[in-house]
């Protein structure tokens, strides 16, 4: 059963925690991409400003003024995709990144989208590999920004099914990663991972 839109609609910071353990859909036509979320990141509001929308809204970050249960899907460094869903009510600005999944079906298609050749005796590591970073899960899922805006409430290719919620000694918490240029927010502890889970990106 797919999460409703109850759940997307709280606080970011609980969307990004409970999200953890959830199963992430995608259907793309042909395949069917399953994995559980293993890691999130959890952006709060326009004082955030290791936010990319802390500044106010653009052409890019439009969607994050949409209810909770959007998909916000944006390019880093020029080359690789983030893929975030929107948290809080309509018009309270959240969104929770999905950092790392561990595989359950389709891994063979998501190794040949994120290696580039076809799935013959992989090693441990590269299974490890596939979805271990939040560019890596989108390349192995072949996800692009035609999904951006796309409610997974509603949409017929991609939503989280539920799953049991996870007690709080299996959840990390941290600070996120590879937000030095914040300088109020860096340090807040917005990142979330099951513990010990082999898929998540950095310990």
């Amino acid at each position: 059963m797919r999460l409703t839109r109850e759940f997307y609609e709280r606080n970011t910071i609980l969307v990004g925690r409970d999200l953890l353990g959830k199963i992430l859909v995608y259907k793309d036509g042909e395949n069917i991409y399953k994995g559980k979320i293993v890691e999130t990141e959890a952006y709060i509001n326009a004082k955030d400003d290791g936010a990319h929308f802390n500044k106010g809204l653009t052409e890019r970050t439009k969607i994050i003024d949409e209810v909770g249960g959007h998909i916000y899907i944006y390019t880093i460094y020029g080359m690789y995709l983030c893929f975030n869903i929107v948290a809080e009510k309509k018009g309270v600005h959240g969104a929770v990144l999905i950092r790392a999944i561990e595989p359950i079906e389709g891994i063979e298609k998501m190794y040949v989208n994120r290696y580039k050749r076809t799935y013959d005796s992989p090693t441990r590591k590269e299974i490890t590999n596939l979805t271990n970073g939040p560019a890596k899960f989108i390349m192995a899922y072949g996800i692009t920004k035609e999904l951006y805006g796309a409610d997974v409430v509603t949409d017929s290719r991609i939503w989280i099914e539920t799953a049991p919620k996870l007690s709080l000694d299996h959840i990390v918490r941290s600070k996120r990663i590879n937000i030095d240029y914040a300088e109020m927010a860096k340090d807040y502890l917005l990142r979330f991972y099951i513990k010990d889970n082999p898929f998540v990106s950095k310990k």
